[in-house]
């Protein structure tokens, strides 16, 4: 049975130390953008909320990390992404490369504002 995690904390000890360290730059880096944002567990990954709506997801895997800005903040971004293997919302970075935190900063960025402009 897959585990159940309650918080962002929960999820990252449970990958090695390398990993970790990953995943905790993401969610910095996701924090740094989003500093209204709160952490949340949804699907069984990290989630940052904007004012209860799903901004981004981001998730660990044995060869790359996930990333889910939902498909809008890929379409937005199809460009600088396409190094990297994509789906409809999501995108993987392969764990021996660098993550582009960067790119991850201006994802967010953008995500926020179109979350903002859904508000209106």
């Amino acid at each position: 049975m897959r585990k159940q995690f309650e918080t962002m904390d929960d999820y990252i000890k449970t990958f090695p130390t390398d990993v970790q360290n990953i995943l905790e730059k993401m969610r910095q880096t996701i924090r740094k953008a989003a500093p209204e944002a709160s952490e949340a567990i949804s699907y069984q990954m990290p989630t940052f909320k904007l004012n209860g709506k799903n901004l981004v997801h981001f998730a660990a895997f044995k060869n790359h990390i996930g990333f889910y800005p939902i498909p809008s903040g890929i379409e937005a971004f199809r460009r600088e992404l396409s190094p990297y293997k994509r789906g409809k919302g999501s995108v993987q970075f392969p764990v021996d490369k660098p993550i582009p935190y960067d790119l991850v900063e201006e994802i967010v960025r953008f995500r926020v504002k179109e979350t903002r402009k859904l508000e209106t």
